[in-house]
C-alpha cells in the first residue's frame, strides 16, 4: 500500500505538492463542487479551519466533477467561485476525479483505507430515489466526503458528504486528533 503522504499532487494555481508538505497536521480531505446542493458547506468548512488552524488543522480541497457535472469549471474559474462567494483560505487543488475508473490515486487510497463512512445511509437512499446510481459502498458517495487524516499521515476516519463540518461526531474526531 502507498502511503498517501507520497502520492503527487497539483495545487489549483498548478504547483505541485503532496499531503506530505502538510506533515504533522490534522487534515480534512474533501472533494467539493460548486454547482450542489451541499456547496454551502463551504462556508462551515472555511470557520471550522479558521477556528483550528493555529492548533495545526488544515482542511485540504478537491474539486471533483463525478457527481451530476456539479463542479464544471476550470481551476481558474473554481478558485474565484470559492474566494468570491465563500471567501475560501485554505488549500484548494487542481480538479481531479474522485471515483471510476480515472479516480485520483489519493482518493483510490483513501477509499481503500478507510472503506465505510460515518453517517452513511439517508443521502444513499435519498440518491437511490432520484435514481442516481451511488455505485459500490466503498466508493465516494457524492461531493462533499470528508476523510480526516491524523498528524502521523495516517487515515483515522471518514464521513458521509451529507456530515456537515459542524456535525458533533466530525468536530469531536477533528478535536481527538488535534490532541493526540
Amino acid at each position: 500500500m502507498t502511503s498517501i503522504t507520497t502520492i503527487p499532487l497539483t495545487h489549483n494555481d498548478g504547483t505541485p505538492g503532496t499531503l506530505g508538505d502538510y506533515a504533522g497536521q490534522v487534515l480534512l480531505v474533501v472533494n467539493v463542487a460548486s454547482k450542489c446542493g451541499l456547496t454551502p458547506q463551504y462556508e462551515a468548512l472555511e470557520a471550522l479551519y479558521r477556528e483550528k488552524a493555529e492548533q495545526g488543522f488544515t482542511i485540504l480541497a478537491f474539486p471533483a466533477n463525478n457527481f451530476k457535472g456539479q463542479e464544471p469549471g476550470t481551476d481558474e474559474e473554481i478558485a474565484s467561485f470559492c474566494s468570491l462567494t465563500y471567501d475560501v483560505t485554505f488549500p484548494l487543488f487542481s480538479k481531479i476525479s474522485v471515483k471510476g475508473d480515472d479516480a485520483h490515486p489519493l482518493y483510490r487510497e483513501l477509499v481503500q483505507i478507510q472503506p465505510a463512512a460515518t453517517g452513511e445511509g439517508p443521502m444513499r437512499e435519498r440518491l437511490a430515489g432520484f435514481g442516481v446510481d451511488t455505485g459500490a459502498p466503498e466508493e465516494v458517495l457524492w461531493n462533499f466526503e470528508k476523510f480526516l487524516v491524523g498528524r502521523d499521515g495516517k487515515v483515522i476516519a471518514r464521513f458521509s458528504p451529507d456530515v456537515a463540518p459542524t456535525d458533533e461526531r466530525l468536530v469531536a474526531a477533528i478535536e481527538e486528533a488535534l490532541a493526540a
